[in-house]
């Protein structure tokens, strides 16, 4: 016999056996497919408004190519992505937000460290989409940095 306080036990494990049944027992594909840089999380033309704002503000310590200087890290190519690779875009843009350039970020508005961003994505050759790179940390915080292009399924 169940007593008064085994109900909600019960009701909670019949609504977990039905959500994994109409799962078929798998989670949910939004939570298996997490976005990354590589499925188009800027557009071309963010990135062409990133261009001139990152040789305005960033080139002098980054480079013109974006290899980096002697204090400043290379922001572009491999290198740039195996220092990121596994992290989130949201806590890159977090990092340039708070910090970038040196000594005067809020020079630097959020939606142009967004087209920066995007500028970098497209020289490290991420593939551009349909939708700009938002300029919302939290927005960001979804989409994973992958040093190397996934392997279809």
């Amino acid at each position: 016999m169940m007593t008064a306080g085994r109900i909600p036990v019960v009701g909670a494990v019949v609504v977990v056996a039905a959500v994994v049944v109409t799962l078929g027992g798998r989670p949910s594909v939004a939570a298996t497919q997490a976005r990354t840089v590589w499925d188009g999380v800027y557009t071309a033309e963010q990135a062409a408004r990133g261009a001139p704002l990152y040789a305005w503000s960033c080139a002098e310590c980054h480079g013109s190519d974006l290899t980096g200087g002697e204090m400043a890290p290379g922001l572009a190519g491999s290198e740039f992505a195996w220092n990121w690779n596994g992290l989130s875009v949201g806590d890159l843009f977090e990092r340039v937000r708070i910090s970038m350039p040196q000594g005067v970020p809020g020079s630097v508005s959020r939606q142009e460290k967004a087209d920066i961003l995007a500028f970098m994505f497209a020289r490290s050759g991420f593939p551009a989409g349909e939708t700009e790179l938002a300029s919302r940390t939290a927005m960001l915080a979804g989409i994973s940095v992958l040093a190397e292009a996934p392997t279809p399924r």
